[in-house]
């Protein structure tokens, strides 16, 4: 492959996010089939999926790690990664956020927006990612469009325009209303059929066309001018306006279907090639120094590593070419080491299989063989035109267990496993615990622990031992205390150490529910008068940052507080950055034996979704689970549960809600910050 086989103008780099179950694996399936990158639709129950490879994947019938395909549509690459939609694995979600131009979100045409769909919402918003909406399962008894898209505008604050109108409900529902072409879309057994719109609905297709293009002219400047100056908006100035509004987050482009039964999906990829950004429709890239890189294959190379992935054959780095062109042999500086790497091999990636390349220039989303010391979030770029890119950030762990080998000869080798699990999977975190010498591998959940450990029998043969899992609680201040001096004075011949603090400390306002920021710390100042020079305050900042590793009810990490520096006194020749720093930590810890210290335990918001007679039974064991139920709403025969729950409380919840409910329940969590411990 000497040169590029496609101009930039024509790749679309986009992810598939949705809550777990939404159809997301299912719609990538059929994308790649239609477009001819696959001979035979897999399944995700029957294990035959191309982005779900893994065979944990496969066993749970969930994505598990976020996959990377491709195919061609109407002379268009598409670059697709197909995401987790499972709270525990979230840290996926956000790492492939960082590198797309463009996203389709999935949801549930009778559950309407979840929880999950909120948080990789949000998430996408950070990242400014143009999205566009695919209400799936409409084929389900229940499932309702018009419900779907109004909690779209209620939940995700954004104004749906739907671009289609379904033929038929449920079990008839058979195809869709092209809105802006007014032409009709049936699926039959020979596929995608095209037509006039059938007479019973041309009065309603009309009505929602107009509704459409009111929408529209609302937030489009030229549609709106259009609008009013003709009886109806153009069909070419409809679409113009629809891709402007998708690529500047104003609007939210809304089809339907089937994903199960190849319904909509055709004009699904119609979507994403019409509304969706190219490499060339989005912002240049930024460095941390403000210098920005703009999508240009001559220019000097800057890419962005977001999966580290170990295999058997060797170490795979998968990045996102921003700007310039990679080529094998190539020599790259990685900006987080400052040490410069050789490019052994460019891979092409299609999931678990790999197609090596000569070249990956700028858009392109590829795998690196040969880079030893690259992680997650590291900058690759030329030598001579250095840039650090921002990496994706990483969610705090928050629940805990303890691992040791069986055998006492695999100790070492548990050691490097969990060393290379961390790597790949930044979310998790490996340290031994300083009282009992135990291994505690820390992750975002029960089941983000439970495939960690499978990893480690199954990838790297290990007999492991696992123990119950710990949460990871945290200690605040309730009541502070004012004007504590401490004074470190420490002499030993020679320069000695001279520091004198007076601190004031109190708690931060929280947030809802007593819930906590983890990171809630705030320090400042009012020293007047230079009695403790600036660079000194720098210092007893650093040292009460310091002391916030271990509190004094527990030894847990402190948030939620706030430090002032009120006074202080220095010497002439024995005040120093270490002797403030040492008086800043070792201040803040008499303070905070001196303050009324609460313990706080992290909370998730569980949302459970049971059949109208077990709702007593599974809200009576909410309740016994110290749960807070925030709501309850009727929906088709079901009742969904909304509560606040510690989350100690949910480990094991899975098995008892099966059976309460028979095996018809289900429930999902999103953390929820920290709230006092009871």
């Amino acid at each position: 492959m000497s040169k590029r086989a496609e101009p930039l103008a024509v790749v679309r780099n986009l992810g598939i996010l949705a809550h777990v179950d939404a159809g997301k694996t299912t719609v990538t399936e059929r994308m790649l089939y239609l477009a001819g990158a696959t001979y035979k639709r897999g399944e995700v129950h029957d294990g035959t999926t191309v982005t779900d490879f893994d065979q944990q994947e496969r066993e749970r019938g969930i994505t598990i790690f976020a996959a990377a395909v491709s195919c061609s549509w109407d002379g268009h690459r598409v670059n697709l990664i197909d995401t987790p939609g499972h709270v525990d694995f979230s840290d996926e979600v956000e790492r492939s956020l960082r590198v797309l131009d463009g996203a389709i979100a999935v949801f549930d045409a009778v559950a309407g927006v979840e929880p999950q769909s909120e948080s990789v919402w949000r998430r996408a918003d950070r990242y400014g990612v143009p999205r566009i909406a695919f209400v799936n399962k409409l084929d389900r008894a229940g499932a309702d469009l018009d419900a779907a898209v109004e909690s779209i505008r209620r939940r995700l604050h954004r104004a749906p325009l739907v671009v289609q109108l379904p033929i038929g409900r449920e079990d008839a529902f058979a195809g869709v209303v092209d809105l802006v072409r007014m032409r009709a879309l049936v699926w039959t057994a020979d596929g995608c059929q095209e037509g006039p719109v059938p007479d019973d609905l041309l009065e309603e297709a009309r009505r929602r066309r107009r509704l459409l293009e009111e929408s529209v002219a609302e937030l489009h400047a030229e549609a709106l001018e259009e609008f009013c100056a003709r009886p109806s908006v153009s069909d070419g100035t409809l679409a113009a306006a629809l891709r402007d509004l998708t690529r500047s987050g104003a609007g939210l482009v809304v089809l339907c279907g089937s994903a199960y039964r190849n319904r909509g999906i055709e004009p699904l990829l119609d979507a994403v090639v019409a509304y969706l950004p190219s490499p060339l429709d989005v912002p240049a890239v930024r460095g941390e120094d403000g210098e920005e890189r703009a999508a240009d294959p001559d220019g000097p190379l800057a890419a962005l590593a977001f999966k580290v992935n170990a295999t058997a054959t060797g170490r795979l780095t998968y990045v996102r070419v921003y700007s310039g062109t990679m080529r094998k042999g190539d020599t790259v500086l990685d900006t987080g080491t400052g040490r410069t790497e050789r490019v052994s091999r460019i891979l092409r990636v299609q999931a678990d299989r790999h197609t090596e390349v000569d070249r990956a220039a700028a858009g392109d989303i590829v795998a690196v063989v040969g880079l030893k010391s690259a992680r997650t979030g590291t900058t690759l770029c030329a030598p001579g035109a250095p840039l650090v890119l921002e990496p994706p950030s990483a969610t705090e762990p928050v629940v805990s267990v303890a691992v040791e080998a069986r055998q006492s000869t695999d100790t070492d080798r548990l050691a490097s496993a969990l060393a290379r699990l961390a790597e790949e999977d930044p979310s998790l975190a490996v340290r031994t615990d300083a009282e009992t010498g135990q291994t505690l591998l820390s992750g975002m959940g029960e089941l983000h622990l439970e495939v960690a450990a499978e990893k480690l029998r199954r990838d790297h043969g290990l007999a492991v031992s696992v123990g119950r899992p710990q949460v990871a609680h945290r200690e605040t201040v309730v009541r502070g205390v004012s004007g504590l001096l401490y004074r470190h004075v420490k002499q030993d011949g020679g320069a000695g150490q001279f520091a004198h603090v007076v601190l004031d400390v109190a708690p931060l306002d929280g947030g809802p529910d007593g819930a906590l920021d983890g990171g809630g710390f705030e320090f400042r100042s009012t020293v007047v008068g230079g009695r403790v020079p600036r660079e000194y305050v720098r210092a007893v900042e650093a040292g009460c940052r310091d002391a916030l590793a271990a509190g004094p009810l527990g030894g847990h990490p402190v948030t939620g507080l706030r430090v002032t520096l009120t006074d202080g006194a220095t010497h002439p020749k024995d005040s120093s950055d270490l002797a403030f720093r040492t008086a800043g930590r070792l201040g803040l810890r008499e303070a905070l034996r001196a303050c009324a210290m609460e313990l706080l335990e992290p909370v998730v918001e569980v949302t459970v979704t049971v059949p109208d007679d077990a709702a007593g039974g599974v809200l009576g064991d909410l309740a016994a689970r110290r749960g807070r139920v925030s709501g309850s709403a009727a929906r088709g025969g079901t009742v969904v549960i909304t509560a606040v729950v510690p989350l100690a409380e949910v480990f094991g919840y899975a098995t008892q809600l099966r059976s309460r409910t028979k095996g018809r329940g289900t429930f999902t969590t999103r953390p929820a910050g920290y709230a006092p411990a009871r």
